[in-house]
């Protein structure tokens, strides 16, 4: 096979992962919301922490998951999806509800949509 083959048949699977919804999000019950998060915001947070599995736009939403439970990135040294060794580790990320990061608060501080300092190993 050649790159070119290689790198289609990745775009390709890409695509397909992304339009069936297969992302598997890992909420946990030590997130909460801010009380100033819009009433749209926090019915959907509310539903994906109820196990309903997330559709459509998504949230890479750094420091939220628990340890192994990121869908991806954790920092150098790891592989990607449940690679993070630390409970809410700032550079690794987990999906969660299009809109909801900015307002999630953990029992360790404040998720983001960029990487952050706290918690890594």
């Amino acid at each position: 096979m050649t790159l070119k083959t290689n790198i289609a048949g990745a775009l390709i699977a890409g695509a397909a992962l992304a339009v069936s919804g297969g992302v598997d999000a890992k909420p946990n019950s030590q997130l909460a919301l801010s009380a100033d998060a819009p009433a749209k915001v926090k019915e959907s947070f509310s539903q994906w922490q109820e196990g309903k599995r997330l559709r459509g736009r998504k949230d890479k939403c750094y420091g939220i998951a628990l340890a192994g439970e990121n869908d991806c990135k954790a920092g150098k040294g790891t592989s990607c999806e449940g690679s993070s060794t630390v409970d809410f580790q700032g550079n690794a990320w987990t999906y969660a509800p299009k809109g909801s990061c900015e307002f999630i608060e953990t029992p360790n501080g404040e998720a983001s949509l960029a990487a952050l300092d706290r918690d890594n190993p």
